[in-house]
């Protein structure tokens, strides 16, 4: 079934009958009208009752014109569910992708005074009428559809619209209205103009930012899912022991809680506790990370030459796990003191660290080498859950000459770009080297410390084409997961 009703089903019946009768009719009125003329024209006045009796008529004619047209305008507007119409009240099935020719609805004919844009999701019974019942509730509340998506389910469908909604109506009152509707489990959140991107075009830019950048994964499944948490959990952990069974290749979906196989070893876990995952999300998520898979490691292949004030010049560039082992070489030449401040723990650890930071799964790296190809310095933009961490490494013999500073402007710098709302510094009081490169940074800063371990918080402003949907958890939560 389609909205589409062709021109051939619209047009009226022609029956020969109503002509016969309209003819006459027409010759009855002749015969009268020309047996009263000639009645009149026989009195005394008969001319001038002729011109006033043809003056009537004329204007008797054109008021029951003007009233018709008027009248037929009003009474002969599109009904609803047509396509000429506002909304579609008929019965309805859910499209395959909403995302365009979704319906409008709206009702009256006063505008607010000012509008807002909400996300709302709510599952209903998978049937003829249940959309369009839904749609006349939101018209009735002088609420426009802007996009649609459906998501189905093995008992309905679920919903996910992007309204443009009256100021003065509340979240409460818009789902009262959904479920009187016979919309269930209804969650709203407010969005704003980045949203306003279809799904599909949303889908092609993570698809492509992926696929230019390993790094990119994470984030590009947080955009995708919406205000989520994403762990990256390796197969055996730093002190060599299994984390658990390995996830099936086609993942696992536990409402909540999705695990995807990470291709590069160990298990993406994505959770979201106010808002259960649907079987489409699940199979969007999949999606990405099989294109990950496919295409191996990769990181772009940018590199910038600075020049340092004392007139030595260095480059910088992204980093992966391809470059372990000049890692382990600048770590040898390292101070045990260096790494002491840098890894917080035992020195002869600090070397199993490496393959951790060095994962895209984690963050992204940039590394600063000289112009013989010796790696002096390594900083890192580590994804915490949903928080965002930046370390740096410097060699001894290059530290105080702002090779930690410039690494550090361009993680934040970084971080912006990918929606943070902050970034955190973790380490020792002692080290004056990087409260000094944070300081310098020119943002609002946080201290906090923590059993003798600084941590040092930057507020940011996350760049407008990035779209942050964080939880901000307190500062203690997340040392407790380290």
């Amino acid at each position: 079934m389609t909205d589409v009703t062709s021109s051939k089903s619209t047009r009226r019946p022609h029956h020969w009958r109503h002509d016969l009768i309209e003819l006459a009719a027409m010759f009855t009125a002749v015969v009268v009208a020309d047996t009263i003329a000639k009645t009149i024209a026989k009195g005394p006045d008969g001319r001038y009752l002729l011109v006033f009796s043809a003056i009537a008529l004329v204007a008797t004619a054109a008021f029951h014109t003007w009233w018709a047209r008027r009248h037929g305008h009003t009474s002969h507007a599109p009904p609803a569910g047509h396509p000429g119409g506002r909304s579609r009240t008929g019965p309805s099935t859910h499209p395959a992708d909403g995302s365009a020719g979704a319906p409008e609805a709206t009702a009256g004919s006063g505008e607010s005074t000012g509008t807002v844009l909400w996300r709302m999701r709510t599952t209903v019974a998978d049937a003829p009428g249940s959309l369009a019942a839904l749609c006349t509730a939101l018209a009735g509340l002088r609420v426009d559809i802007l996009t649609l998506q459906t998501h189905p389910l093995a008992d309905g469908t679920v919903d996910e619209f992007l309204l443009r909604a009256p100021a003065d109506l509340s979240a409460r009152t818009l789902a009262r209205e959904t479920a009187e509707a016979g919309g269930r489990d209804t969650w709203t959140e407010r969005a704003d103009a980045h949203d306003l991107v279809d799904t599909p075009t949303r889908v092609l830019e993570l698809a492509t930012r992926t696929a230019l950048d390993a790094a990119e994964l994470p984030l590009a499944l947080r955009r995708l899912l919406g205000r989520c948490t994403l762990h990256s959990v390796p197969a055996v952990s730093l002190t060599g022991r299994s984390t658990g069974e390995p996830v099936p290749v086609e993942g696992v979906l536990e409402e909540t809680v999705m695990r995807l196989r990470d291709p590069h070893g160990g298990t993406l876990v994505v959770e979201r506790p106010h808002l259960p995952f649907t079987p489409t999300e699940f199979a969007r998520a999949r999606a990405l990370v099989e294109l990950d898979a496919r295409l191996g490691p990769r990181v772009p292949h940018g590199r910038d030459v600075l020049t340092l004030p004392e007139g030595n010049e260095i480059t910088v560039r992204r980093a992966d796990r391809r470059d372990l082992p000049a890692a382990r070489a600048m770590h040898d030449r390292c101070s045990a003191d260096t790494l002491a401040q840098r890894y917080h723990g035992p020195v002869g650890d600090a070397d199993r660290y490496l393959d951790h930071l060095l994962s895209p799964r984690f963050g992204r790296t940039l590394a600063a080498q000289t112009a013989s190809g010796r790696l002096v310095a390594l900083g890192h933009l580590l994804w915490d859950g949903d928080e965002t961490e930046v370390a740096l490494l410097v060699e001894d013999d290059w530290q105080r000459r702002g090779v930690g500073a410039e690494l550090l402007g361009r993680l934040v710098a970084m971080a912006e770009e990918a929606g943070c709302a902050s970034v955190y510094a973790v380490t020792r009081a002692s080290n004056t080297g990087m409260v000094a490169a944070m300081r310098a940074l020119g943002l609002p800063l946080d201290y906090q410390i923590e059993e003798g371990t600084l941590v040092i918080t930057a507020r940011l402003t996350p760049k407008p084409s990035a779209r942050p949907r964080r939880e901000q958890r307190p500062e203690g939560a997340r040392r407790a997961e380290r």
